[in-house]
């Protein structure tokens, strides 16, 4: 008998147990969501949505599956072939390429953050300089006209000039 059907009192018999195997047959979590769900635990992250760890996981993937890529193209130009027929003979990569790679990557993909201490500085440099005044005036206050994105950077048809103007203007030349 089954657990819950012990404390019922009651014995069901197999049907229970054999819901109960289903749905932790249904529920089984693969190993990697069950990391990432630790993970998520001990960094204090209780509230995330279902996809999020498939999310992680396929980053991970599609940045190993890159490395590699590219680790592979470390050593093929470190120790090239010698023969065209063989290109799988030179196909091992070995943790030198893999570090590279990982190097070259960082350098352009993921941005450190800047110290604390520099993002204080250049808030300081700016807040000293105060903001002008605002002129009070009826309506709304906007920049002037070149800071602006309301101004038009196009021409109406309304506004082209005419043939009779085209005319003048090459008479006034």
């Amino acid at each position: 008998m089954s657990a819950t059907a012990q404390s019922n009192g009651t014995a069901t018999g197999g049907a229970a147990e054999a819901s109960n195997s289903g749905q932790s047959s249904a529920s089984v979590v693969p190993r990697d969501v069950r990391l990432l769900h630790l993970i998520f635990a001990t960094q204090g992250i209780q509230n995330y949505e279902d996809h999020v760890p498939l999310q992680l996981m396929d980053f991970a993937h599609r940045y190993t599956k890159s490395v590699l890529k590219d680790a592979l193209v470390y050593n093929d130009h470190a120790k090239p072939a010698t023969s065209n027929y063989s290109s799988t003979a030179n196909s091992t990569v070995n943790t030198d390429d893999i570090r590279l790679a990982i190097a070259a990557r960082t350098n352009y993909q993921f941005k450190p953050t800047p110290p604390k201490e520099l993002l204080l500085e250049l808030a300081e440099e700016r807040n000293s300089k105060s903001l002008p005044p605002v002129i009070p005036k009826w309506g709304l206050n906007l920049p002037p006209e070149k800071y602006c994105l309301t101004a038009r950077d196009w021409d109406t048809i309304d506004d082209e000039p005419t043939e009779d103007e085209q005319e003048k203007k090459k008479q006034r030349s």
